[in-house]
């Protein structure tokens, strides 16, 4: 009878030390953690997952919690660990789905090539995958059915995902929020006539107040027959032939593609760039004005001068050009620009 009571003493003094071990934070903790449950892993896999990876001491740690809590539901994914908690803490993070996120920026002006480069940086998805799943436009089409991509309709805003997001799926995230804005603008303008105007506006306007001003020029060289002559136009057609350098050259200016407005009237055959709200809005109420030419002021601002009258133009393109000059002898030692600094229409 004593044997027995020891026995069950003892019995009861491990569960009490095992009970206490599940509350207890793993001081053996290294530092930043990253485990990756699949989806139907067992218990006893998740267990030995942890354990291996370092977030708890033992794995029968996390199995003592899953008995106490049979009715709750491991949620697969990625979980980041960042300090060290209990066998406990660590279960009711499972449980809750507490999966880690990349959280991906796209700001306005960003266009295929910018999202995929931002994606290759984030590591979760490649760039490659979402360049080949933007090049489909089917979830778009019923809005915009000239749609070549998605470009233009990859609403700028910023986006959590984890390892397990496509990029398909992405592209539905993203295109979501386009018809969201859109609706939210109420307008019964072409959709995809206006997301391309919009793309050149949020490519040429540096000042959020010259939006509008910007898309006046466009309409009013539109309603004119004149060629729109838009520099990022230049650059979009060597971005997708694989052959922009940085800069524009003479062969930019000249390339047959249907997207250089040096070469073909009219608008290109769709945007250029993904626009956020603003220049939504501004191209589907451009400012009323006679302005047919911008160029950016030599001031560095990023304000633009716009004239009505080609002379006027070429007075400002002058100053502009001295007011470079001037700015290259005391930064000779600077990068040159992405894009053509003089952001001009002639």
């Amino acid at each position: 009878m004593r044997l027995l009571r020891w026995f069950t003493l003892l019995i009861l003094l491990a569960v009490a030390v095992a009970a206490v071990s599940l509350r207890l934070p793993f001081r053996g903790f290294a530092g930043e953690t990253f485990v990756d449950i699949p989806r139907g892993t067992s218990s006893a896999g998740v267990a030995r997952l942890l354990a291996d990876a370092g977030v708890i001491r033992y794995g029968w740690q996390f199995l003592g919690v899953r008995l106490i809590r049979l009715r709750a539901k491991i949620q697969a994914g990625e979980y980041r660990f960042q300090q060290h908690g209990s066998a406990w803490d660590i279960f009711d993070r499972l449980a809750k789905g507490d999966v880690f996120y990349y959280q991906l920026t796209v700001p306005e002006g960003f266009n295929l090539f910018d999202i995929a480069n931002a994606l290759d940086k984030l590591g979760a998805i490649t760039g490659r995958e979402f360049l080949a799943a933007a090049r489909d436009p089917s979830p778009i089409r019923d809005l915009a059915p000239e749609a070549r991509t998605l470009e233009g309709y990859l609403f700028p805003d910023t986006y959590r995902i984890t390892k397990r997001t496509t990029a398909g799926q992405l592209c539905a995230q993203m295109t979501e929020r386009f018809r969201h804005a859109w609706q939210q603008l109420d307008s019964s303008q072409p959709v995809h006539r206006t997301v391309t105007l919009a793309s050149l506006v949020e490519e040429e306007a540096v000042r959020a107040e010259e939006r509008p001003l910007v898309a006046s020029v466009f309409v009013n060289r539109l309603a004119l027959g004149m060629p729109l002559d838009c520099d990022p136009t230049a650059i979009y057609a060597a971005l997708l032939e694989g052959r922009y350098r940085g800069e524009i050259y003479r062969d930019d200016l000249e390339s047959r593609s249907l997207y250089n407005t040096y070469q073909h009237g009219g608008l290109p055959p769709g945007p250029i760039t993904n626009p956020g709200i603003e220049s939504l809005k501004a191209a589907l109420q451009p400012a009323e004005t006679h302005y047919l030419y911008f160029v950016a002021r030599p001031d560095g601002s990023g304000a633009h001068a716009f004239s009505e009258k080609l002379e006027a133009h070429q007075r400002a393109v002058i100053q502009y050009r001295r007011g470079n000059h001037k700015a290259n002898q005391t930064r000779a030692s600077q990068p040159v620009p992405r894009r053509n600094p003089a952001r001009t229409s002639h």
